[in-house]
């Protein structure tokens, strides 16, 4: 038994050092996950958090103004908040002295859209500024506004490509859905968790949208 196992460790302990030597070999050479908006809720949450959401016609826009959600403060040293989600969203970004994107690779979740410039893309409000003063923030202090208008916290703030986020608009769900279907689970389950967050309310036409979305989830 003595001689066996003189004979047969050596191989054993050679083959535990090379799996061992691979694992680590892996998790040397594995890619590093790409950061993003954070996740919204699960699908069964975000259904229950829609039920709860008051439904009634949207208000006005008058009075609206982007100036009114004061955004793209600064988040740190020279980083506002477009330059942050800008750099959470991407990958291989590097930065200037003044916190600006120069190089890297965006990916639009909404069109499927790349970059290698961040000039091409922009960060979409989720819920979009106008379509949040009609839904309850035109009542909102301007602290409440800026809050919500450089939210990191929330899946609230996305780096997508300008001409999708230029085809949303102001849109609600009812009107307007990301063209990448692969998307449209995320897309909903954030749109309805900030409106919950925000207690802002939503149309019929909106609710509809959203349940239909969801009930695919």
């Amino acid at each position: 038994m003595s001689r066996f196992y003189a004979r047969r460790m050596p191989r054993a302990a050679v083959l535990l050092v090379s799996a061992l030597l691979a694992v680590v070999a892996a998790l040397v050479t594995a890619p590093a996950a790409q950061a993003a908006m954070p996740t919204p809720v699960a699908a069964a949450t975000a259904r229950t958090y829609l039920a709860t959401l008051t439904v009634q016609a949207e208000g006005s826009s008058s009075g609206y103004s982007r100036d009114l959600f004061p955004h793209w403060i600064t988040q740190s040293g020279t980083c506002n908040t477009r330059e942050v989600v800008l750099k959470r969203d991407g990958t291989n970004v590097t930065q200037d002295a003044a916190c600006a994107a120069v190089s890297g690779n965006w990916y639009s979740e909404y069109d499927g859209a790349t970059t290698t410039s961040s000039s091409g893309f922009d960060i979409d409000h989720m819920v979009p500024l106008a379509e949040a003063w009609r839904s309850g923030a035109s009542g909102w202090t301007t602290a409440q506004r800026q809050a919500f208008a450089n939210d990191l916290t929330r899946p609230q703030l996305i780096a997508v490509s300008a001409s999708s986020n230029r085809s949303k608009g102001d849109s609600d769900p009812a009107k307007w859905l990301p063209s990448r279907t692969a998307y449209t689970c995320t897309y909903v389950r954030a749109w309805v968790q900030v409106k919950y967050y925000y207690k802002l309310t939503v149309d019929s036409a909106e609710k509809t949208a959203l349940t239909s979305a969801l009930s695919g989830c």
